[in-house]
C-alpha cells in the first residue's frame, strides 16, 4: 500500500503537469505543513500523524469560513471550500452519522460512562478511531447528548 506522503507528492506532480495552479497551491501547503513538523521535531511523519495534520488544516479552514461568513466575504469562502475539497481527498473516507453514533454508543458502553464528567474518557477512546474521518466538534456534541440522557 502506498504511503500517504507519496500519494500527496504524486498528486502534486499531476497537478503541476495539468497546470492546475489552485490545486497545486493547496498540495504544496499540505507538504509545507508536514515538512514544518518534521523539521521542528526532527522526525519522519507516518500516515497517522499526517492525517492529524490534514485534520487540523480542515478545522482551520472551517473556522475561517465561519469568520468570513460573519464578515460577508463570500469570495474568500469559495476559496476555503475549494481547499477543503482537496484536503479531504487525502483523508480516509468520512464516517456516516449512523457509524458515528454507533461508535459513540459502543465506547460509552465499554467505558461505563454515565455522565458528562466521563466525557474525557469517551473522547480519548473515540479520537483515534475517528481522526480525519469525522468532525470532532460534531462528535463532541453527540457525546454530550448521549451522556445527558
Amino acid at each position: 500500500m502506498e504511503s500517504l506522503i507519496s500519494r500527496i507528492k504524486d498528486d502534486m506532480k499531476v497537478a503541476m503537469r495539468a497546470k492546475n495552479k489552485d490545486r497545486l497551491l493547496v498540495i504544496r501547503t499540505i507538504l509545507a505543513a508536514i515538512k514544518q513538523i518534521e523539521v521542528d521535531e526532527r522526525i519522519q511523519l507516518d500516515d497517522v500523524r499526517i492525517i492529524v495534520v490534514l485534520d487540523k488544516m480542515l478545522k482551520q479552514r472551517r473556522e475561517s469560513i465561519k469568520q468570513f461568513s460573519v464578515g460577508g466575504r463570500d469570495d474568500l469562502i469559495i476559496i476555503e471550500e475549494a481547499e477543503i475539497v482537496v484536503i479531504q481527498e487525502f483523508l480516509p473516507q468520512a464516517l456516516t452519522t449512523v457509524e458515528i453514533e454507533a461508535l459513540i454508543v459502543e465506547v460509552i458502553t465499554a467505558t461505563g460512562a454515565t455522565s458528562i464528567k466521563d466525557m474525557g474518557k469517551v473522547m480519548a477512546q473515540l479520537k483515534p478511531k475517528m481522526q480525519g474521518r469525522a468532525d470532532m466538534a460534531i462528535v463532541s456534541g453527540k457525546i454530550k447528548l448521549a451522556l445527558a440522557q
